[in-house]
């Protein structure tokens, strides 16, 4: 299993992107996206301060809702960074 990378709010959203999801609205800080699938539609919220990394189980948790595993996770943050 990949160890779980330290992202910000604004790498994670660049990566969900990436994955088909798409920005819908932003409520103070935090980024609001949907992704239409098959059994209806996921939304993810995902808090954007700054450029704090996120702590690791609200990490987790957005990427469980997302239904992205740790191992995508690193394979997007990898596309971002060429």
């Amino acid at each position: 299993m990949a160890k779980l990378p330290q992202v910000s709010g604004q790498e994670l959203c660049r990566a969900i992107e990436k994955e088909d999801f798409i920005f819908v609205r932003q409520t103070g800080s935090h980024r609001i996206y949907q992704k239409q699938t098959e059994e209806g539609k996921i939304t993810v919220p995902v808090p954007v301060h700054s450029n704090k990394p996120l702590k690791k189980g609200t990490l987790q948790n957005i990427l469980k809702k997302a239904g992205i595993s740790r191992e995508k996770l690193v394979f997007l943050i990898s596309l971002l960074l060429l």
